[in-house]
């Protein structure tokens, strides 16, 4: 078992003390036993099935995400810590084009990025800013919650995986009865549930939903790639008019302790709009490349100033310059 902080260093190993007051390694019938008290019903019958769970554990004044898993037919734990506080858009240094995209009124907006690159913080930074702003409905799908908020101007209700919907597609499916102003759909998995997004987007919402893609281009590949090829020029025809922006994100080793983010920032506008249509997704790179002005954000260029502004080491922003040129 692993204890990890927010920043995703280990604090720990978990210890059990035993009557004679010595410290020893947890056992896997231990972690069995802790697993059993920490699951509901529906969660035991998931890692049986699927030998995989992450969902969320609030104790005192203190909330993990912690992921079950198997190795070698012993079960495995991973807590991670989650600071109870919303993260708001200051915390998660979100420039401040992304205030403007929050303020209108439908569209949709992506997080993307590989696992653990912080897309749910920054997911929970722009409902709490919505929150504190806004007379809004907010409703979340999530796998699992994280972040708990309290519901400041706007309603907040959240949902979860496995007890309050089936299933991403069919939460979306029947969203439209809680008559929502903003959606937040934590992992678009399937057609279904890219489809429900992007129909909802059309139909005046705000939907804010993530990706394991790694820029813009490979973004908007794969939401067109997931149709048959017959409903795909249908399919550009609509992100053209709805995608408001895509926003990669990497979590990188900051120098003298914990982690920074490096974005990729797409936002659409008129040339994003034509080359989405016009099926030139590949250039989309040479328009990010060149809209510094419309707040678009290269990640080679955030990666070096990054590097300049001393935040990150030269090895670190070497290591990315590196795989960032392996995937052109």
């Amino acid at each position: 078992m692993y204890v990890l902080s927010e920043e995703g260093e280990i604090l720990k190993g978990a210890r059990r003390k035993s009557e004679d007051g010595v410290f020893s390694p947890l056992t896997s019938i231990d972690l069995e036993s802790i697993a059993n008290d920490l699951l509901r019903g529906e969660q035991r019958e998931r890692l049986f099935k699927e030998k995989d769970l992450d969902f969320g554990y609030s104790v005192d004044d203190y909330r993990f995400r912690i992921n079950l898993s198997y190795e070698r037919d012993n079960l495995k734990m991973v807590a991670r810590v989650i600071n109870n506080q919303s993260p708001t858009l200051e915390d998660v240094n979100m420039p401040p084009v992304i205030y403007n995209l929050l303020d209108m009124k439908q569209g949709l907006i992506l997080l993307t990025g590989p696992t653990g690159c912080g897309k749910s913080t920054s997911l929970a930074a722009m409902i709490n800013y919505l929150n504190e702003k806004y007379n809004y409905n907010i409703v979340t799908f999530e796998d699992p919650i994280e972040f708990i908020f309290k519901s400041n101007k706007s309603i907040i209700t959240q949902r979860q995986l496995g007890f309050d919907f089936p299933s991403f597609a069919s939460g979306l499916r029947h969203v439209l009865r809680q008559d929502p102003n903003v959606i937040m759909v934590g992992e678009m998995r399937d057609l279904e549930t890219i489809s429900s997004a992007i129909t909802l987007a059309e139909t005046g919402h705000l939907v804010l939903a993530t990706l394991h893609t790694f820029d813009a281009s490979q973004t908007v590949d794969r939401i067109i790639d997931i149709f048959p090829p017959f409903q795909q020029n249908q399919v550009r025809s609509q992100l053209s008019m709805i995608l408001a922006a895509v926003i990669t994100q990497r979590l990188l080793p900051k120098v003298g302790g914990g982690r920074i983010v490096a974005r990729e920032i797409m936002i659409r506008n008129s040339a994003i709009a034509n080359l989405i249509r016009e099926q030139k997704i590949v250039q989309i790179k040479n328009v990010i490349e060149t809209s510094q002005n419309d707040g678009m954000i290269n990640l080679t260029r955030d990666i070096k100033d990054l590097y300049t502004k001393g935040l990150i080491s030269k090895e670190v922003a070497q290591s990315q310059l590196d795989e960032l040129a392996l995937l052109v």
